[in-house]
């Protein structure tokens, strides 16, 4: 039967483009099954294993927990009538990290509430995916959450002006923190937008908040195209007090000048005094 054989032929090809494309844009592929709650959209294209790891739900692995966690994630989505933007991808060394903005229906109250959130494809073979999401829950529930470490300390280190960035805060030094940023320059904090500090005025004022024994982060991930560099970290301390490790995750987003033009931190870390 040659029809048989063509028809074979057929399917093969649209399941290896299926995966070729959701290999090319891993994360575009992650949130649209969410949006669609189709986990069989992810383990099309990486039949080998599927791994999340989520700040709400913990690790999830195995189809049955895919399904779940995907099905309980689109139910709020479309609850709360989630209109999603893309910030910025950054890509390099087999990990993706895409940056999303959420607009969210407040609950019953009419308000817009944004909602910053970052995810990190990381293909370690075409195969097999582990996605890796960070953000705050404050937007959602007006609470903190202390989440575990997702990654232990890493070889890589970030470098140039962010590493000058990171050594400023590990120091609690506030002026040095600002030199590292153009004078337009602007960081955002994880709660969204609506808490940016942009400009050299609004920064110093900032990062005046700085505790005088700096913050303590440990590096654990680097992803860097050259323009945006996607630290995942862990936080350690605040000045002098030892906090339980966090997981979290800065871009930071260099100008023409070698400066930063923006940084755009997701963690969930209730910052102290």
């Amino acid at each position: 039967m040659p029809w048989f054989t063509d028809f074979t032929s057929a399917m093969v090809l649209a399941q290896q483009e299926t995966r070729a494309a959701g290999q090319a844009d891993p994360v575009r592929r992650y949130v649209t099954a969410l949006r669609d709650g189709d986990a069989r959209a992810l383990e099309t294209v990486w039949p080998g294993e599927v791994v999340v790891y989520d700040p709400r739900e913990g690790e999830v692995r195995g189809h049955r927990r895919l399904q779940q966690f995907i099905s309980r994630s689109q139910a709020m989505l479309a609850r709360r009538h989630a209109r999603v933007d893309i910030v910025a991808t950054t890509v390099a060394g087999g990990r993706a990290v895409m940056e999303l903005l959420a607009h969210l229906d407040g609950d019953g109250d009419g308000r817009q509430v944004p909602w910053a959130v970052a995810v990190v494809a990381d293909c370690r073979d075409d195969r097999s995916v582990v996605f890796r999401s960070y953000f705050s829950r404050w937007p959602l529930d007006r609470q903190h959450h202390v989440r575990p470490p997702v990654l232990s300390p890493g070889g890589d280190l970030a470098g140039d002006v962010v590493a000058r960035y990171l050594a400023a805060l590990q120091a609690g030094d506030a002026e040095a923190a600002v030199s590292t940023f153009e004078p337009d320059g602007y960081y955002r904090e994880p709660d969204g937008p609506q808490a940016t500090h942009r400009g050299t005025a609004e920064l110093r004022s900032f990062f005046a908040q700085l505790p005088a024994r700096g913050v303590g982060l440990e590096q654990c991930a680097v992803t860097d195209d050259g323009v945006r560099c996607a630290l995942e970290y862990n936080i350690l301390r605040w000045g002098d007090r030892v906090l339980a490790p966090q997981a979290g995750l800065g871009v930071y987003e260099r100008g023409p000048d070698g400066l930063l033009a923006a940084a755009r931190v997701y963690d969930d870390a209730e910052r102290g005094p």
